[in-house]
């Protein structure tokens, strides 16, 4: 199988010692969607920008379809296209306007724009606004076009950065089926970065989750969930987190394979949850922490995240301020 995506050992290093990425080594196949995870700061972004070809990496390799994103990086650009987290339309003119500047930004030819235009505003659903200002359109609406723009040079592969947030659940869904529509069509490698666990688990064919810089694990939503394994007990408790010695004597229990610890939420992952739990509940009642919530699960790919990351992502900030933003763009 072709690969879309092959990173070798990439190492990116801002102001002489921050390091972005630490040795990040990632095979996307072709035709294939592509999903990454990870807290804010791990490096989602700075990846993908070394893969757009806007930064090169402090040492290692990246390449897009067999080509060197330093050293061929006119012949990438070929075959991608990018939608960024910012807003990348004009609010002030209509959609069809925003994406004829846009053919000729590609050099799409003369003749051909018009067609190009009508066919990635049908395949975004958005043929019957294409006239109205961009400004009156829904949040929605607007990411469909920034999409509609990527899409017009028929990319073989399409980087998305948070291609959903900020959008209600419908709308994030009409998104990703016009997205899979596309890509059944002319076979596009998808590659996105989310904070949305359900959008990752749905629509991507493999998920990686990368932290501080370095990929930690890498597979199916189905092979990350099992790498978890057995059942989660998730104890709400009335004190934020627990002292070292108490988290040691909790791991010490038989039948707890992993202990989570963030802020007052502590995840056990365990082989038998009703045998385990009072057990669990004894200990606390022993050192005098009360529990205010407890709840029996199987492994969802956010405890996977939990595991692997050590945190649970936190989207209410990250989506306020993007929202916010974007909001008062299309305002003027």
């Amino acid at each position: 199988m072709e690969k879309a995506v092959d990173v070798r050992d990439v190492v990116k290093i801002f102001n002489k010692n921050f390091r972005a990425l630490d040795g990040v080594s990632l095979e996307i196949e072709s035709g294939s969607i592509f999903a990454l995870l990870g807290p804010n700061g791990a490096g989602k972004t700075t990846l993908m920008r070394i893969l757009t070809t806007q930064i090169g990496p402090s040492s290692g390799h990246a390449y897009v379809f067999g080509l060197d994103t330093v050293k061929e990086g006119s012949q990438v650009r070929k075959l991608i296209s990018y939608v960024p987290q910012e807003m990348s339309v004009w609010t002030d003119i209509s959609g069809y306007e925003n994406l004829l500047i846009y053919s000729k930004i590609y050099g799409i030819p003369k003749e051909e724009r018009n067609n190009i235009i009508n066919g990635v505003l049908e395949s975004m659903g958005l043929h019957d606004v294409s006239n109205r200002l961009v400004k009156t359109y829904s949040g929605g609406m607007i990411r469909r076009l920034e999409i509609a723009c990527a899409l017009l040079v028929r990319p073989k592969i399409l980087f998305l950065d948070e291609p959903t947030i900020g959008l209600d659940p419908s709308a994030r869904k009409v998104v990703w089926e016009k997205l899979k529509m596309f890509k059944k069509d002319y076979g596009t490698t998808i590659f996105f970065n989310t904070h949305y666990m359900d959008e990752a688990e749905i629509y991507s064919d493999l998920i990686a989750i990368i932290n501080r810089g370095k990929i930690v694990t890498i597979g199916t939503s189905e092979e990350l969930k099992h790498s978890v394994g057995g059942e989660i007990l998730h104890f709400i408790l009335s004190e934020n987190g627990l002292h070292e010695d108490v988290l040691r004597e909790l791991e010490g229990i038989e039948g707890i394979k992993d202990v989570v610890v963030s802020n007052s939420d502590v995840t056990f992952v365990v082989n038998d949850a009703e045998m385990i739990l009072p057990h669990i509940m004894t200990f606390f009642n022993k050192k005098n922490i009360f529990v205010r919530r407890v709840s029996i699960t199987k492994p969802t790919l956010d405890d996977v995240f939990l595991k692997y990351a050590g945190t649970r992502i936190d989207v209410s900030g990250r989506l306020s301020e993007v929202t916010h933003v974007r909001r008062m763009i299309r305002r003027g």
